[in-house]
């Protein structure tokens, strides 16, 4: 099953997992908290996956080839086991590369534990390091920047890799571009720029508000001269560049302006076990329910099989056609799916 192609030949090489739908931050481009808040009904524990439900789960997308695991929320790190899923991962499962995405908050007390669990590296999500626009896009619940500084230090004081997530919007914190940079460049963590994307249907999304990638790239450039990097994989959202004065690498994520979806190997599992193949899908399979229902391991891999074979996603490719109709598609939250 290693092979398994989709409509349009794609291969599955990388996962997604969610491991909650809860986030003690309220970003709005993801968790805007006029549509997450104290009503609104998050998944119940009994409705996550187990570690053992995890692994069950997880076993059939290595087995169909997937290479590359990203741990996932909401904010993963509220789960106490996170840690034992990456284990899971990393030495029952033997995944060649575990990343998992947090918002730093609880990253400084949790850093040892994923360590010891073998985890490859980190993304932390950080729009900003001016105190009052970091607390603006984390939804104003009292956030501390450098509370997630010191957890990104913890981190790499451990040796773990951390590369920093930025989702640019203009007029928001497009003007935090080059302070970010400086500080990532001394700090030596590879930081990655992402096209504000209309994920879901609560975040406010409007084409304005993207800043384009070539925009930001010629900001940066401007500042300090760059030079393009090739791909270190089939399939990398990433386009990277490297300082030319040896101070490390940028990354820009295009889905709006340069979408990659003729090349996109991803799937998505929600906590509560739901197969998405795209990220603004509207619906997706219930693995977790067939597992629960009594499936087996070769009915769990092969409902994985047809879900894949059967995929005909490109929203993003779409996007513009969408818009120019003024059309919309129901699509299912971040929070739900990861990002």
């Amino acid at each position: 099953m290693a092979d398994l192609r989709d409509q349009f030949g794609r291969p599955l090489r990388d996962l997604r997992v969610s491991v909650t739908d809860r986030c003690n931050f309220r970003c709005p481009y993801c968790m805007p908290a006029e549509a997450f808040g104290p009503g609104h009904r998050f998944l119940r524990p009994a409705q996550f996956m187990s570690p053992e439900e995890f692994g069950r789960i997880l076993r059939q997308f290595v087995g169909a080839g997937v290479a590359k695991v990203r741990i996932t929320g909401g904010e993963p790190l509220l789960r106490p086991d996170a840690p034992d899923l990456v284990r899971v991962l990393k030495h029952e499962l033997r995944v060649p590369e575990v990343a998992l995405t947090t918002n730093g908050w609880r990253l400084a007390e949790a850093a040892p534990a994923l360590r010891a669990a073998g985890l490859d590296r980190l993304n932390v999500s950080l729009d900003s390091l001016r105190p009052a626009t970091f607390a603006r896009l984390t939804g104003g619940r009292g956030a501390s920047v450098g509370r997630v500084l010191d957890g990104i230090a913890a981190a790499r004081a451990l040796g773990l890799p951390v590369k920093i997530n930025m989702v640019v919007q203009r007029g928001i914190n497009d003007d935090d571009i080059l302070e970010l940079a400086e500080w990532a460049r001394a700090q030596g963590h590879p930081l990655r720029f992402i096209e504000f994307m209309d994920v879901g249907t609560t975040n406010g999304w409007a084409r304005e508000r993207v800043v384009p990638a070539a925009e930001i790239l010629a900001r940066l450039s401007a500042r300090w001269p760059l030079a393009a990097c090739g791909p270190t994989y089939r399939g990398e959202v990433a386009v990277r560049y490297r300082y030319r004065d040896g101070g490390g690498e940028i990354g820009l994520i295009s889905s709006v302006t340069a979408p990659f979806c003729r090349d996109c190997h991803r799937a998505r599992l929600s906590a509560d076990g739901k197969l998405f193949t795209c990220l603004f899908a509207a619906s997706g399979w219930d693995l977790l329910g067939a597992l629960r229902a009594g499936a087996s391991d070769e009915e769990l891999g092969a409902f994985l099989a047809r879900v894949w074979r059967g995929r005909l996603d490109r929203y993003s490719d779409e996007r513009a056609e969408l818009l120019a109709r003024h059309e919309s598609r129901p699509k299912i939250e971040m929070s739900y799916i990861g990002g």
